[in-house]
């Protein structure tokens, strides 16, 4: 029987290229995404491959809508086998800057939107002994400055795939969390910040990736095979990790410098 997955965020970037990744292997994919253009675009190129599937709008701030798309599977597919959560908007802005309305965007989308993906699947994936894969964020690990509600909301999302690591091991559903570096992607085109330098600071970071969002990809289905549960397709990203482990005040004393050096830059542009 033909395998099934959902992914929400598939218009583009990493949602995208995850989806041709398993459509290669013949996966029948449903694809989620508020961009209904890129939706399409993403299905054309799935069906190029020979798989396919079907689109569905969906904004994973509304519970309603993630529970739609749950059904369509149920309707369409039979069930579903894995959900990717990956639908994400990036933001930036030193903490006194960002307003409220910056934190509660930036919780509802990365964080919230994981939690109702997962809550609305659930029931299927008990059925179908299934996989949750959440895509998190380097800043769920290493807390980068200027980017304090981006880092929260994603180390809620490793917090939240750790509590369901545990808690469905039981029910025979495997979870999964990746935790990329900046890659190439056009994340930049939901980045909300105070500031217009902050936003030209994060494109350099992305422009300057040796990685791109098919090679996350493809690092994800081999890990995912691999049975890893903490998915960290960076090298630098590994070996930053490693050294938070053995040594995190030499970590927040670089980060502490590198806020200053953001800062510095940053003036002129205000003058």
């Amino acid at each position: 029987m033909q395998k099934r997955m959902m992914i929400t965020g598939a218009g583009s970037g990493l949602g995208r290229e995850i989806a041709l990744r398993w459509a290669r292997e013949g996966w029948r994919l449903a694809l989620a995404d508020v961009n209904e253009a890129g939706l399409k675009q993403t299905l054309a190129l799935v069906r190029e491959t020979d798989a396919d599937g079907f689109v569905q709008r969906c904004d994973v701030r509304d519970y309603s809508q993630l529970t739609a798309l749950a059904q369509a599977c149920e309707e369409r597919f039979g069930g579903i086998d894995v959900i990717v959560n990956n639908a994400g908007v990036a933001s930036g802005g030193f903490f006194a800057e960002l307003s409220l309305e910056d934190w509660d965007w930036q919780i509802a989308v990365n964080l919230m939107g994981v939690v109702k993906g997962c809550k609305a699947f659930l029931p299927l994936l008990e059925r179908s002994k299934g996989t949750i894969i959440n895509i998190a964020s380097m800043a769920a690990l290493m807390q980068g400055p200027a980017m304090s509600n981006y880092n929260v909301a994603k180390a809620g999302v490793l917090a939240l795939s750790e509590s369901l690591l545990i808690e469905l091991r039981q029910q025979e559903v495997a979870v999964h969390v990746v935790c990329p570096s900046f890659f190439q992607t056009n994340l930049l085109d939901s980045f909300r910040g105070p500031t217009p330098a902050m936003k030209a600071q994060v494109g350099k970071l992305l422009e300057s990736s040796p990685i791109s969002a098919a090679d996350i990809a493809d690092y994800i289905h081999q890990q995912v095979a691999a049975g890893e549960f903490l998915i960290l397709p960076h090298e630098q990203g590994r070996e930053a990790w490693k050294l938070k482990q053995r040594n995190p005040q030499m970590l927040y004393d670089e980060m502490a410098g590198m806020a200053e050096k953001m800062r510095a830059k940053a003036r002129p542009s205000q003058a």
